[in-house]
């Protein structure tokens, strides 16, 4: 006796395929195809998050797909701690993050690679391969042949599993600070197959001998979690008709609805003259559904351009009035192809809703269940559901196909807001040392670093300094500091007034990074403050020339104290540097003396990045006094004064003389040559007399020689100010 082929599992079973279902050979056949009970199949849902939970199933994957993961194998959290912070107007603290290693079973089945992985819904690797935060990764693809991963090896010793048939993730290190100090939740896009996925593919290593040829167009990736096969087919046949045949001694599965150019007519109908039977008369019997409640309105995905998030596509791009159907697949589709499906599935079953029985005399062997026919005399074509033996002859129930393919409009994916895929640059490193701001103590050196990066997708780096071949940490920073350099000339300066005719030219180390304007009100605070080599500056106006390029305009020369630097002018290329909140503050101490390197690594960073100290002692050189005055009685005595100027006492106030910022307030006059002059004098008040006779004695030694005074600090000498030239 034959058995029932059919083209559904039926709805006896809860799925979607439609048809009735009839007896398998063998069980060997119903076990592979039924399954267990208690387990149901691929189901569309939000993306799970990665679990630990012991049991949980490990799925198959196909094509590319985004899924969770499950840990089998992790160690404590280890504890790390840090200071960060310290900018120009913030004090540090010491920060306590945490790392941890750990393995994310994937598949189990062989895969060929891993792509994105997401944390808690941002990126925490790339497309090119790139962690967005500190650790290392390697990626085991499942196959039988690899060893144990030597970090779970040396935890676990000779007992360490290899987890062989199984594709896995280790993460070593994983730095857990972008994420509250936890591990996060993960989803991996797990690149299994190249190309499309097959129904081969999906039931692959099935005991059952299945025959199968049939491609799943366009379906990018899919998931078996397991249960009974059945359900796995129905929710594929939801979006792929399947026509299944069971009569021989395998399970062969083909398209069901592809119509040959030229499909097979059916025998003549036979007439009966047994009582209760369809069709006494002509051997047929036509049926039409009056209501379209099972025809789907929309399917339900996950769409690629999303980043594998829950996508929707609506049959014909548009609602329908009343209670919609959506059909759940749990497949990775573009959405074109998902709107395509969509029209498909929706116009098969329109037309499904007219079924027809056709009793023949006599089947014919070549007609078995699923195969598409016309029918004598009847419109349209046909897919053979199921037949069965009757005494008065063979009754074939039939389905009617759709006369067109469905339509193919264009579709579109919707706005899904992604996180960007910023790669990590190399870092880019400044180090400098500042004038005193009159904040905290005067004896301590004001050293910064400013850490940047052409890429947006820096995530800071680490600072260090080198005592003695040991590397001393000096903190993080995460945010870009705004540096770059001159690509024009700044002639000298007199640093006395603002120059508002005065500009100079501007690139910055990164096309993303802003300059703004201020206000006259606003550069009497202390805004947009920079430097440029040794001279502190501001500016009224940033002008844009184009992508990280920048003209200055109405400067403020010589800030600080570094009237010098103004004096001296820059050239082109000169280093620029903004001073805001975004400069590392060092610590003076663990920095040391003179013009040290500071080193620093970062996630884009093959080696470390070093940076010289420019400006070593500038926090602690004494101001260059101001106003000189020289007066040559007529009895030859030479009276010289000068006006003290102290570091941090930027605000001149009336009335009162600024502070000093010395231990005691002191001078070195000097005659001739700075580094060795001829005579000096030592006082301990903004003025000096020099005797007639000495005077007269030096101007006849030491004829055009400089007389010039610097103020003498607690730790440094002041720049020489010129009070007059010897005739």
């Amino acid at each position: 006796m034959a058995t029932l082929v059919f083209t559904a599992i039926g709805t006896a079973l809860g799925g979607p395929l439609g048809g009735a279902i009839g007896g398998l050979i063998g069980r060997q056949v119903d076990a592979s195809l039924f399954g267990p009970s208690g387990r149901s199949g691929p189901r569309l849902s939000d993306l799970k998050a990665t679990t630990s939970s012991y049991g949980s199933a490990i799925p198959q994957h196909h094509g590319t797909i985004r899924a969770a993961g499950t840990i089998i194998w992790s160690t404590d959290l280890v504890e790390h701690s840090q200071k960060e912070g310290g900018g120009k107007s913030a004090s540090s603290a010491t920060v306590y993050t945490y790392s941890a290693s750990f393995a994310v079973a994937l598949s189990s089945r062989p895969i060929r690679d891993v792509g994105r992985i997401w944390a808690d819904g941002n990126l925490l690797r790339g497309a090119a391969g790139d962690l967005k935060t500190g650790g290392t990764m390697r990626i085991y693809t499942g196959h039988g042949d690899h060893d144990p991963d030597p970090l779970i090896a040396s935890a676990e010793g000779a007992l360490s599993p290899a987890f062989r048939g199984t594709a896995y993730i280790v993460f070593e290190d994983l730095d857990l600070s972008t994420f509250g100090n936890r591990i996060p939740a993960l989803t991996f896009e797990v690149i299994a197959d190249e190309g499309d996925v097959t129904l081969a593919q999906v039931l692959e290593g099935l005991d059952t001998k299945v025959e199968t040829s049939l491609p799943l167009n366009k379906l990018a990736g899919f998931t078996y979690e397991g249960g009974a096969l059945v359900s796995t087919l129905s929710t594929i046949d939801s979006v792929y008709p399947l026509a299944l045949d069971a009569g021989g001694d395998a399970l062969t599965i083909v398209a069901a609805d592809t119509v040959p150019a030229e499909p097979p007519v059916l025998a003549q109908s036979a007439r009966t003259k047994s009582d209760g039977g369809f069709g006494p008369d002509n051997g047929l019997q036509k049926k039409r559904q009056a209501s379209d409640s099972d025809v789907p309105s929309a399917l339900r995905y996950y769409d690629i351009a999303r980043d594998y998030l829950t996508g929707l596509q609506r049959a014909d791009g548009r609602a329908k009035p009343g209670r919609d159907r959506t059909i759940d697949f749990p497949g990775a589709l573009a959405a074109v192809d998902a709107r395509s499906l969509a029209n498909a599935a929706a116009e098969r079953a329109g037309w499904a809703r007219e079924t027809m029985a056709w009793r023949v005399a006599e089947l014919d062997p070549a007609l078995a269940p699923g195969t598409i026919v016309r029918a004598p005399g009847v419109a349209g074509a046909w897919r053979i559901t199921s037949w069965e033996w009757r005494e008065d002859g063979v009754e074939l129930e039939l389905l009617r196909l759709p006369k067109m393919p469905g339509r193919q409009p264009v579709a579109d994916p919707g706005d899904a807001r992604l996180p960007p895929d910023l790669l990590a640059g190399p870092t880019v490193l400044e180090a400098f040392e500042l004038p005193w701001d009159g904040t905290g103590s005067s004896d301590q050196r004001r050293v910064y670093a400013a850490p940047s990066s052409a890429g947006a997708g820096w995530s800071g780096a680490t600072l260090y300094v080198d005592q003695g071949g040991t590397l001393i940490t000096l903190g993080s920073s995460k945010r870009r500091a705004v540096i770059g350099e001159s690509t024009s000339v700044l002639g000298s300066s007199p640093s006395l007034l603002l120059e508002r005719d005065a500009t100079v030219s501007i690139a910055l180390a990164a096309e993303d990074f802003a300059l703004t304007s201020a206000t006259p009100e606003a550069l009497a605070g202390g805004a947009n403050r920079a430097l440029l080599d040794g001279e502190l500056f501001q500016f009224a106006e940033a002008l844009p020339l184009g992508p990280g390029a920048w003209q200055l305009r109405g400067l403020l020369r010589g800030r600080g104290g570094t009237e010098a630097a103004a004096k001296a002018g820059h050239g082109s290329g000169s280093r620029f540097a903004l001073l805001d909140d975004a400069l590392q503050s060092l610590d003076p101490v663990s920095v040391g003396e003179g013009a040290v390197q500071i080193l620093t690594a970062g996630l884009g960073d093959a080696t470390p990045v070093a940076a010289t100290i420019a400006n070593p002692g500038l926090t602690l050189r004494p101001l260059v006094p101001v106003h000189p005055k020289a007066r040559t009685h007529a009895g030859a005595e030479i009276e010289l004064g000068w006006t003290r100027r102290a570091r941090g006492g930027w605000a001149w106030r009336d009335e009162v003389d600024v502070p000093l910022a010395e231990q005691q307030e002191a001078y070195r006059v000097g005659l001739g040559p700075v580094a060795s002059p001829f005579l000096s004098w030592d006082v301990t008040a903004p003025a000096l007399t020099i005797a007639a006779t000495t005077a007269a004695e030096i101007a006849v030694d030491h004829p055009g020689q400089p007389l010039w005074v610097r103020q003498i600090g607690s730790h440094a000498l002041s720049d020489p100010l010129l009070l007059m030239t010897l005739p």
